[in-house]
């Protein structure tokens, strides 16, 4: 028997930033994967100084691109600073690696990619996944953070509240289901396979989902170690529980809590202008 097509999870379609585009390079991890990284700034300005001058890093979440943070990198340009994007790994033009997928190897990814670049400190802005990264980045790498900006971050998968119209779980089983049929299936002469949901694609859409479903764990007193300029960023009608972003906020010291009104969880898309304003707010607060 057929089991259901399963629905696209990943993004189909790829947008970058209008903002001049000064790198474009895949950078390779230890584990084999390849981080898809690009730097983006004003037009007048060298790669070299937009490296040097603290610049601001972008972290998408998960099943995104750096594309997320489109109409953000734009303003942020627009203001002078340069923008380091790249596309998590399993995702957009990245590939997938070897090692198991956790957020703590998605925050050591962006290690990597600063390391490649030769950046030694960085203003980090992320969202959802990415905002979860930006803890563990400030937590775990104080050094190379210089501010950062949690958006739609959660610190256990309870955290996040589950929308009735998306079956998290059912979806990550589904293309498990799916991968696991086209890997063995003998399908008949009128359908072309390749017309069909590739398995290694969808199975690698299931991994992602169940990512959510199984992480983070992160105690949020461990975040008392994070002594940078924060932010912690929600919509009103964010599918983050209040408890956690709180928990999130008050574990900071000196972290700023922000609501953005009438809009949910994809803040970098429905209000790039208040994303763009806590980043800038924190480079002047970190002098």
């Amino acid at each position: 028997m057929w089991p259901a097509v399963p629905q696209p999870y990943r993004r189909t379609t790829y947008d970058r930033p209008h903002s001049t585009l000064h790198y474009a390079q895949r950078i390779p991890t230890a584990d084999g994967a390849q981080l898809a990284t690009f730097v983006y700034g004003p037009e007048d300005a060298t790669l070299e100084e937009l490296l040097a001058g603290e610049p601001v890093l972008a972290l998408h979440g998960n099943g995104g691109t750096h594309g997320t943070f489109n109409a953000v990198t734009d303003r942020l340009a627009a203001a002078g600073r340069g923008v380091v994007a790249f596309d998590a790994r399993a995702q957009g033009q990245s590939s997938r690696g070897s090692l198991p997928l956790t957020y703590e190897l998605l925050a050591e990814d962006a290690v990597c990619v600063l390391d490649a670049l030769g950046v030694s400190r960085v203003h980090v802005v992320g969202h959802s996944d990415g905002g979860i990264e930006a803890l563990l980045l400030a937590r775990d790498h104080p050094t190379r953070v210089a501010s950062i900006v949690a958006g739609g971050a959660n610190l256990t998968p309870e955290g996040v509240i589950e929308d009735p119209s998306w079956d998290t779980a059912g979806s990550a089983a589904a293309n498990r289901a799916w991968a696991d049929f086209m890997e063995t299936a003998s399908l008949p002469a009128d359908i072309d396979a390749t017309l069909l949901p590739q398995a290694e694609d969808v199975r690698l859409s299931g991994e992602l989902l169940q990512l959510m479903l199984d992480e983070p764990h992160i105690d949020a007193a461990s975040l008392a170690a994070i002594a940078c300029p924060a932010c912690v960023l929600v919509g009103e009608h964010d599918c983050i529980t209040n408890e956690e972003t709180e928990a999130i906020a008050h574990a900071i010291a000196g972290a700023r809590l922000v609501v953005v009104p009438g809009v949910g969880h994809s803040l970098p898309r429905l209000a790039p202008d208040s994303v763009a304003l806590q980043v800038l707010t924190n480079i002047m607060l970190a002098g």
